[in-house]
């Protein structure tokens, strides 16, 4: 009982440090904290306290490896909790908010398959937690393209921790317009292209280009499509035609419905 009186001493430690944003204070903690799980029984076997003590401890763990940016982190402690979340102890208070980041992770890395195996586990309640009721949104808006509505998601994320996964899954949705764009123009306003890529300002998009797409051509207040290296051109797609069609496909569902 001494051993885990002192676990959860350093428990309380480690939340302090994870509220505070000391990420390498509070990896040193969890790295302490691990090593006392290791002499623990089976999560089946564990008593309650156990049990809350490994489940608080691998949540935390999980929120540090967001905070530290480490992907691999993230994906070690989701699959050590996963046993405690199956348990019969007690629901966590951070169950849904930890779901939800899982549910982040496979969005942007396009495991949909896992995506959607994980929204087969979930209980009603926890579906329609904001914290989870997020990522399912954003994959019904990705599915059906609609990128406007995902880039300003960005900006109502349910909690900060979101924050590193939206980034990553902005630059995932600005680089598939990138591509429509450069293969359905030839040339464009830059004040047109901050304004479909959602950049607050030109000099994002400059940097955007800079980093990502140096193979455009900025010409006073012009941007210059270069033509893919390889498949069709521009002026090969038809693309007024592609735009009648699918508007009329459109009408044609409306009145169906």
């Amino acid at each position: 009982m001494s051993n885990l009186s002192g676990a959860n001493a350093l428990l309380a430690q480690l939340k302090q440090k994870v509220q505070s944003g000391d990420v390498d204070g509070g990896i040193a903690d969890l790295s302490q904290l691990k090593i006392i799980m290791l002499d623990f029984p089976p999560s089946t076997e564990m008593s309650d306290e156990h049990l809350l003590l490994a489940t608080q401890t691998l949540e935390l763990g999980v929120l540090l490896s967001v905070a530290d940016g480490d992907l691999s982190a993230f994906a070690r402690n989701i699959s050590q909790l996963k046993p405690y979340y199956a348990s019969k102890a007690a629901p966590s208070d951070r169950k849904c908010h930890i779901l939800g980041l899982n549910l982040m992770h496979l969005l942007v890395d396009n495991r949909l398959s896992e995506f959607h195996a994980e929204l087969e586990l979930l209980s009603e309640l926890e579906a329609s937690s904001p914290f989870v009721s997020f990522p399912i949104n954003l994959e019904r808006q990705l599915m059906v393209g609609s990128y406007d509505e995902v880039l300003d998601a960005g900006s109502h994320v349910p909690d900060a921790s979101y924050r590193f996964f939206m980034e990553n899954l902005l630059q995932t949705v600005r680089d598939s317009i990138a591509d429509c764009l450069e293969v359905s123009y030839k040339t464009m306003q830059i004040s047109e292209a901050v304004t479909m890529m959602k950049f607050g300002s030109p000099t994002e998009l400059s940097d955007y280009i800079d980093e990502c797409r140096d193979d455009w051509i900025v010409e006073g207040d012009t941007l210059c499509f270069q033509p893919p290296p390889t498949g069709s051109k521009a002026s090969d797609i038809p693309s007024m035609k592609l735009i009648a069609q699918s508007l009329s496909y459109a009408t044609e569902l409306e009145r169906i419905i």
